[in-house]
């Protein structure tokens, strides 16, 4: 790896949420960031402006993942801003998630997680390729739904096959030093959770099942990819990283 002010990264769906607090801990590192983001302009922007603001690197690129066209409008967006310098991290974060269960959820809407969840993924890293620098990191955003038997079995069936893309491709890339993990966040004080904040007495239930008390906030991610991201995890690859907080770990409130 390079030195931190010399890198660059791209973080997918991350005008908000985790994907935004991934960018800017990344760019508070030094890394020049290319924030990905699907619709959400202002929230692009906004994501830029404050990473400028707190005297970081970063531009936003516009590319809506599970659409035809998809990776090559997100290429030709970060080619054009990385300005001819190679790619050091890629974090794929951007995903979908239908809160239904395997009786409730339509084949469209499966099929759209697929889209999101895995193909892009896919896709995305076998594009970055080219571009990755020997001695690059590829982060993959997964979830603890793969751990849990929780109701929501097709959005963990689309983030288990991201555990498994990890691991299969840690062979293929090791031969140019890239490390490849996987992070599995748990409930986390997101837009895609607006329970957590609007139903005090559910983000309690939550926090009572978590080993560590509460509920996760978005820079508890983003600090486990920074290691990932770093120099410091040159020697780990091929992991599955539990960054859930201990949810579901035992039962809750129990003390022997």
């Amino acid at each position: 790896m390079t030195d931190a002010t010399h890198r660059t990264a791209l973080v997918t769906g991350a005008s908000r949420g985790v994907g935004r607090a991934i960018a800017e801990r990344l760019a508070a590192d030094g890394v020049f960031v290319a924030v990905h983001y699907a619709r959400q302009d202002a929230a692009a922007q906004e994501t830029v402006a404050a990473i400028e603001k707190a005297g970081g690197r970063a531009f936003a690129v516009r590319a809506e993942l599970g659409v035809d066209g998809d990776i090559d409008t997100l290429f030709t967006g970060l080619e054009e801003g990385l300005r001819g310098q190679p790619l050091d991290i890629l974090v794929n974060n951007a995903g979908v998630a239908v809160p239904k269960s395997i009786d409730e959820i339509t084949p469209e809407e499966f099929d759209h997680m697929l889209a999101v969840n895995v193909r892009a993924p896919f896709l995305i890293i076998r594009r970055a390729l080219p571009l990755l620098r020997d001695g690059g990191r590829v982060i993959n955003i997964s979830s603890g739904a793969t751990r849990i038997a929780l109701r929501e079995h097709a959005y963990a069936v689309t983030k288990g096959a991201l555990d498994t893309m990890t691991r299969t491709l840690t062979m293929t890339l090791g031969a140019r030093s890239i490390t490849v993990n996987t992070v599995a966040p748990g409930i986390t004080e997101t837009d895609m959770n607006p329970w957590l904040r609007d139903n005090p007495e559910a983000a309690a239930a939550v926090a009572g099942v978590t080993a560590l008390g509460r509920t996760g906030r978005p820079a508890d991610i983003a600090d486990v990819v920074a290691f990932l991201a770093s120099d410091d995890a040159r020697w780990v690859t091929g992991q599955w990283l539990d960054a859930t907080g201990g949810l579901y770990l035992g039962p809750g409130g129990f003390r022997p």
